[in-house]
């Protein structure tokens, strides 16, 4: 006759209940891991930004979403000519604000007749659409040689845009981000130009 205990210790185990107290441990960690990992893409790769201002109408309208990343900038290499970038607003009325680059640093803007040259050779901008592209304060006279470490700044819509015009060069320390891709609304999804 068989000893009845030993049955009873040979018989397969039955996996343990997870604690209600392990379980909740494991949700917190799972949701920390994701908003660190959240933080991370945003602090260090990319960055939605909703557009505050018209300036850069017709290629992003007021309160469109773009994404702008940040890798190139930071590994790869410095803002250039036709890049749309993302930076603090100079005037503080806005958190941010973003523009097209014009010149880099050592580079002289002229404005002649509504055009724009940089470095006497006139830029071609189908973006601007046939606006023209005129001084707006007595502060910075044409030509103007962007001084180092700085870029020059201007919106699309020229005729309505608060630019390096308006509040001088931007240093190339205060870029957050390279705008590439409007997300919304969805009539607008796609590649910025």
């Amino acid at each position: 006759m068989a000893d009845t205990g030993t049955q009873a210790q040979a018989r397969p185990r039955e996996p343990e209940e997870q604690s209600f107290g392990r379980w909740l441990l494991e949700t917190a960690l799972l949701v920390l891991l994701a908003f660190a990992l959240a933080f991370g893409i945003r602090t260090f790769i990319v960055e939605p930004f909703i557009v505050p201002t018209g300036s850069m109408i017709p290629t992003i309208q007021i309160g469109n979403r773009v994404l702008a990343e940040k890798i190139t900038y930071r590994f790869i290499r410095p803002p250039r000519y036709m890049d749309i970038v993302v930076f603090p607003d100079p005037s503080g009325q806005h958190a941010h604000l973003i523009k097209r680059v014009i010149a880099t640093a050592g580079q002289t803007v002229d404005l002649k007749n509504g055009k724009v040259y940089v470095d006497g050779v006139q830029l071609v901008e189908p973006y601007v659409h046939g606006q023209p592209t005129n001084p707006l304060t007595a502060e910075y006279k044409f030509p103007y040689k962007v001084p180092p470490g700085d870029l020059w700044v201007m919106g699309d819509n020229r005729t309505n845009s608060g630019d390096s015009r308006w509040f001088g060069p931007i240093p190339v320390n205060e870029i957050q981000a390279h705008a590439i891709w409007t997300f919304w609304p969805p009539t607008a999804f796609g590649a910025l130009h």
